[in-house]
């Protein structure tokens, strides 16, 4: 099993290979998505806290998914010119991924695994919030209603 959060490599929006490792010693918000759930206003949220603390070392990693009741149905591309123009999001976004069942991706694997949270370890909607601290572990989830504004406090802590 892995340890850290840097043993994982991913697909970046583009499908190119993104090694998680580029991001040691940041503090991390990986977060699945989707365009078309009611939780997507999120995004604002999200870009503001990126916008607040990205001079520090924070980032914020997206990771749209389409297992929440068909809500990102795009492709790779499509979804990333939606946030892009309605959201002006700045901060990376990932390929599309499965978080559950046969077909998850690995990250989220493990990610589940350090913090299952309430009522077991599935994911059980977008916008499923992980705080992974400068050490590459993860120290806090957040269920999809939690607001990003009131993650702030959490991601100060770590600043």
């Amino acid at each position: 099993m892995s340890e850290t959060i840097y043993d994982f490599t991913v697909k970046a929006q583009d499908g190119t290979d993104k090694s998680l490792s580029d991001y040691r010693g940041k503090v991390l918000l990986v977060v699945n998505t989707a365009t078309g759930c009611g939780f997507t206003p999120q995004y604002v949220g999200l870009q503001e806290l990126y916008d607040k603390y990205k001079e520090q070392g924070f980032e914020i990693l997206d990771f749209p998914c389409n297992q929440s009741g068909n809500q990102a149905p795009g492709s790779d591309d499509e979804i990333h010119e939606f946030c892009v123009g309605r959201f002006s999001m700045t901060f990376p976004q990932f390929s599309k991924i499965d978080v559950n069942g046969e077909n998850e991706d690995p990250l989220y694997t493990w990610l589940k695994s350090q913090k299952g949270g309430i009522g077991g370890k599935k994911i059980k909607w977008s916008f499923t919030k992980f705080l992974v601290d400068r050490e590459g572990h993860v120290v806090a989830r957040f269920t999809p209603t939690k607001e990003p504004k009131d993650i702030d406090a959490s991601v100060a802590k770590l600043i």
